[in-house]
């Protein structure tokens, strides 16, 4: 621990032993840390910061733009092989980039969306394409 860690940890002590945190907002209630089970420990603070500014994970985005892509894949018209194709490719690279990140792999571990995600790169093919 540097000097600064153990210097603030003892200001955090002596405030405590002072009473200046009992009358914090929520004092003696667990905290609600519910949205960061998933996030791995020396994340969670920069993700906080991130979402407490309207901002979300890299996966998370990821995986939104991905059912997006999806939908619009859905409604494509037969017609319009380039767009298709052109969307298909954004979807395979974001799956990628998805399954390739720490949080993603976590991401990915829904059976069910894994086994879908693993046999359209597998086969190299996107049934909801035609």
């Amino acid at each position: 621990m540097s000097l600064l860690e153990r210097l603030a940890d003892a200001h955090i002590t002596a405030a405590a032993e002072r009473g200046e945190f009992d009358d914090l907002p929520g004092a003696g209630k667990p905290l609600d840390l519910g949205d960061d089970l998933g996030v791995p420990a020396e994340l969670r603070a920069g993700y906080r910061l991130l979402r407490n500014a309207g901002f979300v994970p890299p996966e998370i985005q990821a995986r939104r733009e991905i059912r997006e892509i999806e939908d619009l894949l859905r409604m494509t018209r037969p017609d319009r092989p380039d767009e298709t194709e052109r969307l298909t490719r954004r979807l395979r690279w974001l799956e990628t980039r998805l399954r390739e990140s720490r949080r993603g792999r976590a991401l990915l571990a829904d059976p069910v969306y894994a086994s879908v995600i693993r046999g359209r790169l597998a086969h190299g093919d996107d049934s909801r394409s035609r």
